[in-house]
């Protein structure tokens, strides 16, 4: 997975066919936790992007985009935002996938 980098590369990936951010946080211990199991959520949906956003490092971006809560998901596809799975709680790889999968 791949980190966000500048607000100007957000514009263009959420342009891109099908995108998943993902916002985090280090100190965030729910994000900590979906550490383990991401490599194999993004294997086994080769069809998306996975870009990390550092909410930290992005906080206006989250404020314009309402994520208020970590980790959360957004999904963009060619430019408009597909879904989100957006809460302050703890997500299990499970709901994850199903998250993605309900996309189609």
């Amino acid at each position: 997975m791949e980190n966000l980098q500048s607000v100007e590369q957000f514009e263009q990936l959420k342009n891109e066919e099908a995108v998943v951010f993902v916002f985090s946080a280090d100190w965030c211990g729910d994000c900590r936790f979906i550490d383990p199991f991401m490599p194999e959520v993004v294997e086994k949906f080769p069809n998306y992007r996975f870009v990390k956003v550092d909410r930290d490092a992005f906080i206006d971006l989250c404020i314009e985009l309402d994520v208020f809560g970590i980790p959360s998901f957004l999904v963009y596809h060619s430019g408009v935002e597909a879904g989100r799975f957006v809460s302050k709680d703890r997500k299990t790889q499970e709901e994850i996938e199903q998250f993605i999968q309900n996309l189609a």
